[in-house]
């Protein structure tokens, strides 16, 4: 026995040692440069509302933009390798808030014989998709096993190809609510935020009514009691994370207003007087209306939603709608969120670019529709400096289309070059290239 164990010993020390040399030899290694990257020829949209830049150079210097401007203003360096643009306008990188990679309901894709690491392998499928689809960061709403975090892990580290990614673990909810993560009383609500923050949440994601999927709860319910939804929110404020709530519910709305909540999802059955308490607080609205429109019935049906939740969809539909062209004309802060795979078929295109049209339909201009798909996310997100504009010192997230979509929303309909960090994952005139 005590052999054995000196050789355990002895065979671990050798294969310290080898990591040491290794990490030696990759200290004392020659500095290699970054790769330096020119889209040329191209046209780059006014995202806040500034005139485009035409026949313009973006210079890529590794995973981020070194120079935006004009051909005549650009030097690029000898080596670039160079992409032709074709007089295509450039857009940020598509970003959406309010997604599910591992989203399954009643009986679709097997149900509950899904197993963690199946649905693990399904999740990186999706971020692949979306991430294809033009949608380079999310915030993910709600997930379980820990997979979210595996996954964010896994894009990070350059295991997975996906968008980048921020997230808020499992749904907290008083029993028998709309979500998995079961907490009672006030000091239940701040264990399970202090748990999902241990693992690693960017946000808390609560549900405070009942939801469109649910067997059960109302919608226009509001089960949590003052003190539980206070104390959840202290403790999630104390740790500077921000919290924002499934709701349809006006009472509930008023209450997690009054008590600090930062964000509302879907605010199916909201009106103005809750929607003025939000202006006045500050609170974001992601509003999924795709979720509650007639093109949402096929994803429902393929994910084998039951008649009687299609019904309550369709029921919720008029509220939803009206609730979303009162929150545009009151200047609520919206930024854009499914509820389907961002990449999920909608309406002849994708859930996310139909998300922004319907904006525009409910009242936006086609750049405040674009903007709530690229600048205000990275507001809510506090990520201004890294994503959300084709600027200097930003992440090189940038997607092509084939027309300005600050004057027409539905030029993102075009989409067909995608770069997230400096790299093309996605090029319609090559083929096979994100395929």
């Amino acid at each position: 026995m005590l052999r054995r164990y000196k050789r355990g010993i002895a065979a671990l020390l050798f294969t310290l040692s080898g990591f040491a040399s290794a990490s030696a030899l990759a200290q004392n290694a020659p500095k290699t440069s970054p790769r330096v990257i020119a889209l040329v020829d191209a046209n780059v949209a006014g995202v806040d509302g500034e005139a485009p830049i035409a026949n313009a150079v973006v210079l890529i210097e590794g995973d981020r933009i070194k120079q935006v401007g004009p051909a005549s203003q650009v030097a690029i360096p000898a080596g670039t390798q160079t992409i032709a643009m074709q007089g295509k306008w450039l857009i940020p990188g598509l970003m959406n808030m309010h997604t599910h990679m591992g989203l399954k309901l009643t009986g679709a894709m097997g149900g509950a014989k899904e197993t963690a690491s199946g649905e693990a392998l399904r999740m990186a499928s999706n971020a692949r998709l979306s991430l294809l689809s033009g949608v380079t960061t999310i915030r993910i709403t709600g997930e379980e096993n820990g997979n979210d975090f595996a996954l964010r892990s896994a894009i990070e580290r350059g295991y997975a190809m996906g968008p980048r990614i921020k997230t808020s673990g499992m749904i907290i909810v008083p029993t028998g609510g709309h979500g998995k993560l079961e907490a009672d009383g006030p000091y239940e609500m701040a264990r399970a935020v202090r748990e999902q923050i241990k693992l690693g949440a960017d946000w808390i994601k609560i549900a405070i009514s009942g939801g469109i999927g649910d067997q059960h709860g109302d919608i226009a319910s509001a089960p949590m009691t003052d003190a539980e939804l206070a104390m959840l929110i202290e403790v999630a404020h104390r740790n500077g994370i921000k919290v924002t709530a499934h709701n349809g519910s006006p009472a509930a709305a008023t209450q997690a207003a009054r008590l600090g909540i930062d964000c509302f999802e879907h605010g199916y059955h909201l009106g103005e007087p809750e929607l003025r308490l939000m202006k006045e607080k500050g609170i974001w609205l992601v509003p999924t209306i795709v979720v509650s429109r007639k093109g949402a019935l096929e994803f429902f049906a393929k994910l084998g939603l039951p008649p009687e939740n299609i019904a309550r969809a369709q029921s919720t539909s008029v509220d939803h709608w009206a609730m979303l062209k009162k929150a545009i004309a009151m200047g609520i802060p919206i930024a854009l969120g499914t509820d389907q795979f961002p990449y999920e078929p909608h309406d002849g295109t994708t859930a996310t670019i139909r998300e922004a049209e319907l904006y525009a339909e409910a009242g936006m201009s086609s750049l405040q529709a674009l903007q709530a798909a690229t600048i205000k996310p990275a507001k809510l997100l506090g990520m201004e400096a890294d994503v959300g504009r084709i600027a200097v010192g930003r992440y090189a997230d940038i997607v092509a289309v084939d027309a300005d979509p600050t004057k027409n929303i539905a030029a993102l309909r075009s989409l067909f070059f995608v770069m997230k960090g400096g790299s093309v994952v996605r090029d319609d005139r090559i083929p096979g290239l994100g395929q």
